[in-house]
């Protein structure tokens, strides 16, 4: 271990919610007398739009390790991952190994982390979907069967991890740092809200974009919904290579991925958005705007709950209908949970100067 006083910390990145959710922590702790830290992006997103951008927009430096591990199937990039980490850990000795939500970068960092015997921190740790089909909900309950202190986001994840029958003692509601880095942008920016009616759409998940019926239907209804609202469409490199058979109507407009800022901009001033994304639904909640979940489950029942997310699926009914209500002023209106005001990075950090690990 680090015989340093001040303690190490390594932190593992390896797709864009990662790099948002890190901003906060590493911004807050340039200056702090208590933790020395090392950022570890793994290479799992590497197109420029889906990572470099965001550490330039996120206001953080660049990564002191790129693990450069990209492609290939789960596990061979899991492994990869291990074997680049492990080098890694033996050369600096970090006290802790921080790894965020549900991508295969955090597996892959909390196994290394438990056999070379470092505190594990999870930030996200008891979210639970309940289908094993989602290879993220498989990647969570291994990580947290693993880690030694769960940093949560919303109540449910902490009746999950007692019902699981982790310790109390090391659990913790710190709130959404992903609300840290939303609020972040949103008081640096200067835009204005937008005068041209328009809904965004997101779309990467394989439950989706793979299952070439599913994708078939909700094309279809995308373009029905099309009929009243433009749609502009940032198009994920699985998404465009799937969808590029089907005919989309004029009035869903397909663009490159954006940085952060720039996408944030976008759906800010949208009048709904539609997506597969558990980030986005958080990120809606917390600003009010209407969020159709194009699944049929969802790892952040807060944002269904109290939020302004509402799961669709794939029903025709279902989302005909709420985007009519959402036209029509109808829709739901939402509470911004508990802890989700921008401050879940100092909370985080105080907890940590007080484990005994």
């Amino acid at each position: 271990m680090n015989t340093l006083k001040r303690k190490m910390i390594f932190f593992v990145v390896g797709a864009r919610p990662n790099f948002i959710k890190v901003a906060p922590l590493l911004r807050n702790l340039n200056d702090s007398k208590d933790f020395d830290f090392k950022l570890i992006h793994t290479g799992q997103h590497y197109d420029k739009m889906m990572s470099s951008v965001f550490f330039d927009d996120l206001n953080v430096n660049a990564p002191d390790y790129n693990l450069n591990i990209h492609g290939g199937s789960q596990n061979t990039q899991i492994a990869k991952i291990m074997l680049a980490f492990e080098e890694i850990c033996s050369r600096d000795n970090p006290n802790y190994i921080f790894v965020f939500g549900d991508v295969n970068s955090t597996l892959a960092a909390s196994i290394t982390a438990k056999k070379m015997n470092i505190p594990l921190i999870h930030y996200e740790g008891g979210l639970r979907s309940f289908d094993r089909e989602m290879p993220e909900e498989i990647n969570r309950l291994m990580c947290d069967s693993v880690t030694d202190y769960f940093f949560c986001t919303e109540d449910s994840a902490i009746n999950n991890l007692l019902n699981e029958g982790k310790n109390p003692d090391k659990i913790f509601l710190v709130g959404n740092l992903m609300i840290d880095s939303l609020f972040y942008q949103v008081n640096k920016s200067n835009s204005n809200t937008n005068e041209e009616d328009y809904a965004v759409l997101t779309m990467h998940r394989p439950s989706n974009v793979n299952d070439t019926k599913k994708l078939k239907k909700l094309v279809e209804i995308l373009n029905e919904i099309a009929k009243s609202i433009k749609i502009i469409f940032p198009v994920h490199p699985r998404t465009k290579k799937a969808i590029c058979s089907f005919e989309l109507d004029d009035n869903i407009v397909m663009i490159n991925p954006l940085g952060y800022n720039d996408f944030t901009e976008l759906w800010i001033n949208s009048k709904f958005v539609i997506t597969d994304s558990g980030g986005i639904q958080e990120e809606t909640t917390a600003l009010k705007i209407p969020c159709l979940t194009i699944r049929d489950n969802t790892e952040r029942p807060i944002t269904v709950n109290q939020g302004s997310s509402t799961i669709v699926g794939s029903n025709r009914v279902k989302i005909l209908s709420n985007v009519y209500d959402i036209l029509n002023k109808k829709y739901k209106v939402s509470e911004v949970p508990k802890y989700w005001d921008g401050n879940s990075a100092n909370r985080i950090l105080k907890i940590m100067k007080s484990l005994k690990s």
